[in-house]
């Protein structure tokens, strides 16, 4: 992780990327990093956090495929604004300038338009995309089945986006109990525990916890087994209220956002999870 603190409300990046030994820094400042990704299977790329100061700039310094990905501070168009006055044009003729100097195209966005926010539920709410992500022709060629999406909830103005330059299709076997750490994020999770290891006091230690086990087995496929549905639940409540001023709406925008989040949270650790038991699996004991 490299993490360049803000200063005061301005700038502010992070760089975040699972082996290190897959990533070399070359540059870095309060409003971009600059890194090369070298990972096995993959030819060599860079990836980048700009705005449009630098991107000419950058461009010329290497001719390795490249990403550019963040905030960029600017639209390609209209149409990625929505509320409050008009973009000025002269700030969308210079960045499609930067874009064609460069030779970089605007990866689509899947989910929820717009990145940025202010003013949530009033008469001046405005809705912008801003953070985006851009790449040269020879790195979508690489990466042909790439996709970039709005994940849509943060405390931020600002929408955390996605980009996945591999889609994979991960497959789990579980041949035995495995304790999901997701578990213990769920408030029903120590109630569980305590009424099935009370409900067995005349049991010796391991008929309590194959019993435990059981239980919460059982109980945590709604947990576990149900991250889609549930992400699929909230980001529907989020869509039919988020063009809605009245306060009951209001309210159940903020109620599906703490919901996506906790449910956002839950997933990470099972998936870290299940990624370490996998890896431990295949070494063999």
């Amino acid at each position: 992780m490299l993490a360049v603190d803000c200063q005061g409300q301005g700038g502010g990046v992070a760089l975040l990327w699972r082996n290190k030994n897959e990533v070399s820094i070359r540059s870095y400042s309060l409003s971009h990093i600059d890194a090369e990704v070298m990972v096995q299977g993959w030819n060599k790329f860079r990836l980048r956090r700009e705005t449009w100061d630098l991107i000419r700039h950058l461009a010329r310094d290497n001719n390795l495929p490249w990403v550019l990905i963040g905030d960029m501070n600017n639209v390609v168009g209209q149409r990625d604004k929505k509320g409050g006055r008009l973009y000025p044009r002269w700030l969308i003729q210079g960045f499609q300038d930067v874009l064609e100097d460069c030779e970089l195209s605007d990866m689509e966005l899947h989910g929820y338009p717009y990145t940025f926010e202010r003013g949530h539920g009033t008469a001046v709410w405005t809705e912008i995309r801003l953070v985006r992500a851009l790449f040269s022709r020879t790195w979508t060629q690489q990466f042909q089945e790439a996709r970039l999406t709005n994940l849509e909830v943060s405390t931020s103005d600002h929408s955390p986006i996605f980009l996945e330059p591999v889609l994979e299709k991960l497959m789990v076997r579980l041949r035995i109990f495995h304790f999901e750490n997701a578990w213990m994020c769920e408030p029903m999770y120590e109630k569980m525990v305590e009424d099935s290891w009370g409900s067995n006091q005349n049991n010796n230690l391991q008929e309590k916890l194959q019993k435990c086990a059981s239980v919460l087995a059982e109980w945590g496929k709604d947990i576990t087994g149900s991250f889609k549905k549930r992400i699929t639940k909230c980001k529907q409540t989020l869509r039919a209220t988020r063009g809605r001023v009245d306060q009951g709406s209001v309210r159940l925008y903020q109620e599906a956002i703490t919901n996506l989040n906790e449910v956002y949270v839950q997933q990470e650790v099972f998936m870290e999870t299940t990624v370490e038991t996998n890896m431990v699996e295949r070494r063999g004991p």
